[in-house]
Formats: C-alpha cells, sequence, structure tokens
C-alpha cells in the first residue's frame, strides 16, 4: 500500500524560504529511517504558489492564472510518498515525522492511500487494464534513466 503525507503550506513556505539547516537535517535523518526500514518512495518540497499557476476549464476553454493564491485555505508545501503494509503502520510513519518540520499548530500533515492498479480491476476492461501496465511500465523506465 502507498501513502501520501501531504505537508501543509503557510506564510513560511509562501515566503520562498525552503527552511532552516536544522529542518534540513532532522528531514534528512528521517528519509534515512525510512530508506532503511525500505518504506520511502519519494518526497519533495513545493515552490510557493507564486511560482505556480491555477489552470481551469472555463467557457469551453483553457484559462491559466498565475500564482500566488490568495484564495487557497489549503496550500501544500511538500509531500513524501511510503509503501507500507497497512494503514496503522503508516500512521506510526507519520507520528515520526520530525517536530523541527512539524506544521504550525492548527494544521495537521494529511495522510492519504494511493490508488493501485488492483483498485480498479472490477471496472476496467482488459484492453484499459493493458494500457495501464503500459503506461506504468513506461513511467518506471522513465524514471529508471533519470
Amino acid at each position: 500500500m502507498r501513502f501520501m503525507i501531504i505537508v501543509p503550506g503557510g506564510p513560511e513556505t509562501e515566503s520562498g524560504t525552503p527552511g532552516t539547516e536544522e529542518q534540513f537535517a532532522d528531514m534528512q535523518t528521517y528519509q534515512d529511517e525510512m530508506l532503511r526500514a525500505g518504506v520511502h518512495v519519494d518526497g519533495q518540497g513545493l515552490h510557493p504558489t507564486s511560482k505556480g499557476a491555477l489552470v481551469s476549464w472555463e467557457n469551453d476553454e483553457w484559462v491559466v492564472t498565475d500564482g500566488p493564491f490568495a484564495e487557497s485555505k489549503e496550500i501544500i508545501a511538500g509531500f513524501s510518498i511510503i509503501e507500507v503494509s497497512s494503514r496503522e503502520e503508516a500512521i506510526e510513519w507519520v507520528k515520526r515525522w520530525p517536530r523541527s518540520a512539524a506544521p504550525n499548530p492548527g494544521q495537521a500533515l494529511e495522510l492519504r492511500q494511493i490508488y493501485s492498479p488492483e483498485d480498479f480491476d472490477a471496472m476496467l476492461s482488459p484492453e484499459l487494464r493493458r494500457r495501464e501496465e503500459q503506461l506504468r511500465e513506461a513511467a518506471a523506465r522513465q524514471a529508471a534513466q533519470g
């Protein structure tokens, strides 16, 4: 089972400051621990919304709105993806999140399970299932290249 740990943003992350040396060191220790346990898949921080864009479909055309996103109530500052055997194990890994990089009071790390191909078995035709497998294989090859 794969899970995404979603890290909320706030004034600090929106300022464009990626973090303190202590936060980097603590996160590297945490990621190293996850790597040694074999559960770490990926993890990245995100640039502030001022460097992003919202792309929406309106009146039969795409509309691009440059950031920052003042109306966004929920800003994502980063994420980690872990692969574990259960939801309970995922929660235990979230509880080990470094306190120096923990969300501000009133915010929380969000844990969401990622769909796996098997979740769609009942609804996919054999042709769509084969195409899904081909897409995943191509993505894995591309990731391995670099």
